[in-house]
């Protein structure tokens, strides 16, 4: 006869002793059920031992900002676990633990006549069947039903977990045993595993134990409910002492040290508590990682295991850029203020990826009033960027050679009619510019001045479809994925725009994110290169194992020479006569930027985004309330009933307060150096005629938008 059948014969003869307990438990009817009431985990389960255990999402620097879990735990290595605590857990729980072989008849025994008598400290478990009994109930279990089986006094799962027990004790060493004991049980405060549990309630690694406190979670196992130290000291402090008496008893301390644990105050923090689940818990970070992990899932990773997997996602988010953004949108919009929402995205350029550096709204994160969880800095929002659109037709006409930065072109006056800018009736819709304007600017200058009419006219000559295709090419992904409709099957934005033929296009009036416009800059400052806007550095399992996860690859979406020159493009928007001059000085900005401005024609969003060579980002105003109003600019923005919110006013203020902040005493880096093939084009430069008016770009708050037909509203 083998060993194993020798030590399951030792089961049942054990399990005959352990059957007399039930009549004292409840009568003869605890004798009934069967294996199957339970989901008792296979011996390979339990030999493999992998526990539900936390999910990290950390910043760059490796500091943890999100916790994913079903139960909070924190499994570590024995030589992780202080030997106090071992030695505690043998003694309240299974003095006979490095005696017996899983199943304990002694201990059985001597429990039946203890509790015959009504006072015994232990029960007729071994630490080894009671890690049965916890992992059938904590990780095998997948209903209430078998929650409540793993359990029920059933005869029939004594015997199970009986057997079970033997069986492990004779594949796995009594250490490893007790190891994957602590890192099992439940502690109570939402603390599963003793490195938890030390954590809440004595903000110490459970390596740094103490005899009293690893007496106090020793103790807590039996009930962690009627020993709670917070809410019943006293019991916890009674229960305790009868482990650091047991301990004694072991002779696993000296009568001195039981004195000093005996008397020693319980020590717990006044208020023990886990991190809290998902990112609600991540504060600031929350959009991050709520950006995270909806690109995890974008990206076919099984999200559904991440709540009890283990996983290390280590992400490219700057917690000190992440402060510095959230001060700014705060410092323009606070976070309580109605219908009026600031949102920012940060990206650093490169050739191998777009690396997401931070993401910050005035919103605070959450499900409470005033809050939001919706991902307002990466979701596109409805209103649109106006006229940051017009990026993209000096894109495609510089692509199609019919312009440089230096062409100058007609800029037509208010109520321009285009012969392809047409309503829904097919009649033709007036263009309006928002201040007074030279009838022809320089490509540069009309990026930095920004009036409508030059714009839609110069599309008549790239033609819609390949700007639609441009903002694409360049990071307004989304455009070519959102159902136009919500619907399956629908056209997209971008298929729209394009059929459509719609000339509204450049004055920025679709749906758009500022993570997406923030990315538009890093492909430029990229040399023409786009990348997905990334915020994975890596992701490893429990082991510290990498896991693959696909991620789109980079592409050349624009000739590097086109992307450089146009960066030079987009470069006096700071200075003297561009959009947001004003905004600039008042932040003190004084680096190098491709920049641009947008509004849309109600005012009810606003737009900015920017670029130099270490950063991209965007900042967008909006109104976030389920029926938008027109914003007016002031301290804060608030909704009104006339508007005049612009780019160049919170949105730009909102950029260059962050971006100073965050580039700091970084070297100033000049913007990369043009191509003389693309300052000139093949359209001849129209006759520059001496200003009208005052020539003003930026309109004032109390010049009103010429009526547009619902377009864009302003030069920036």
């Amino acid at each position: 006869m083998g060993v194993r059948q020798l030590l399951v014969l030792a089961v049942v003869a054990g399990v005959l002793v352990a059957g007399m307990l039930f009549p004292f438990a409840g009568g003869i009817g605890l004798l009934a059920g069967s294996v199957s009431d339970s989901a008792v985990g296979t011996n390979a389960d339990l030999e493999a031992g992998v526990l539900p255990a936390v999910t990290r999402v950390q910043d760059e620097n490796g500091s943890t900002i999100a916790s994913l879990y079903d139960q909070y735990r924190v499994p570590v290595a024995s030589e992780q676990i202080a030997p106090s605590m071992k030695a505690a857990i043998v003694a309240i729980e299974d003095r006979r633990f490095y005696e017996h072989g899983g199943f304990d008849p002694i201990g059985a025994a001597r429990a039946l006549v203890n509790n015959s008598n009504g006072g015994a400290t232990q029960g007729a478990s071994t630490l080894t069947e009671q890690y049965v009994k916890n992992y059938d109930l904590y990780v095998a279990a997948q209903s209430d039903a078998e929650r409540r089986a793993a359990v029920a006094p059933s005869y029939a799962r004594k015997l199970k977990e009986a057997e079970l027990a033997v069986s492990l004790d004779h594949d796995l060493s009594k250490d490893e045993i007790l190891t994957r004991y602590l890192n099992l049980v439940y502690f109570g405060h939402g603390a599963y595993g003793v490195q938890a549990a030390a954590q809440a309630y004595f903000g110490v690694d459970a390596s740094a134990l103490t005899v009293s406190q690893a007496a106090l979670l020793a103790g807590m196992v039996q009930s962690p409910t009627e020993y709670d130290p917070v809410a019943h000291a006293d019991a916890a402090t009674g229960r305790r002492n009868v482990v650091v008496e047991a301990l004694r008893q072991q002779g696993s301390i000296t009568q001195d040290q039981a004195s000093q644990a005996a008397t020693a105050p319980l020590g717990v923090v006044p208020d023990p508590a886990i991190p809290g689940e998902g990112c609600i818990g991540a504060g600031d970070a929350g959009y991050f990682c709520d950006y995270v992990l909806s690109y995890l899932d974008r990206a076919g990773f099984p999200t559904d295991r991440l709540a009890g997997g283990g996983y290390t996602i280590t992400t490219t988010l700057d917690p000190d850029a992440l402060a510095k953004a959230k001060a700014a949108v705060d410092g323009q919009v606070p976070p309580t203020q109605p219908h009026v929402a600031d949102v920012m995205a940060v990206v650093q350029p490169g050739a191998d990826a777009h690396r997401v550096v931070a993401m910050a709204a005035n919103r605070t994160f959450g499900n409470e009033p005033g809050e939001s969880s919706y991902g307002l800095p990466y979701e596109p929002e409805n209103m649109g960027a106006g006229s940051v659109y017009k990026i993209f037709t000096a894109a495609t006409a510089m692509e199609q050679h019919l312009v440089g930065i230096d062409t100058v072109i007609s800029v037509p006056p208010s109520g321009y009619t285009s012969p392809i800018y047409r309503n829904g009736a097919g009649r033709p819709i007036p263009v309006g510019n928002a201040g007074n304007y030279r009838t022809a600017l320089t490509l540069q200058d009309a990026l930095a001045e920004s009036p409508n009419t030059a714009f839609v006219k110069l599309e008549e000559s790239t033609g819609v479809p390949p700007v639609v295709d441009m903002a694409v090419r360049l990071g307004l992904t989304s455009l070519a994925e959102t159902p136009y409709s919500g619907k399956a099957g629908t056209p997209s934005v971008a298929d729209v725009m394009k059929k459509q033929n719609q000339a509204s296009f450049t004055l920025g009036v679709t749906p758009t994110s500022a993570l997406e416009l923030a990315n538009v800059q890093a492909t430029l400052a990229s040399h023409g290169t786009w990348c997905p806007p990334t915020p994975l550095a890596s992701v490893t399992d429990r082991t510290g194992s990498p896991v693959a996860v696909t991620q789109q690859a980079c592409t050349q979406a624009l000739d590097p020479a086109i992307a450089d020159t146009l960066m030079t493009g987009l470069s006096k928007d700071d200075a003297a006569g561009g959009t947001s001059a004003a905004a600039a000085g008042q932040m003190g900005w004084n680096r190098p930027v491709a920049a641009k401005t947008g509004t849309t024609q109600e005012y009810k969003s606003a737009a900015f985004v920017g670029a130099t060579p270490q950063l991209a980002g965007a900042a967008i105003v909006f109104d976030d309330s389920n029926a938008p109003k027109p914003i007016c600019d002031g301290s804060p923005p608030r909704t009104c009933s006339g508007g005049n919110i612009y780019g160049g006013k919170a949105p730009a203020r909102t950029f260059y307060r962050a971006f100073t902040d965050i580039l700091g005493d970084q070297p100033v880096a000049p913007l990369p150096a043009v191509d003389p093939a693309y300052l000139t084009g093949t359209l001849p430069s129209v006759v520059v005629a001496p200003p009208v008016a005052d020539g003003a770009a930026e309109p004032t708050p109390d010049q009103p938008a010429p009526e547009q037909g619902g377009e864009n509203a302003d030069g920036g």
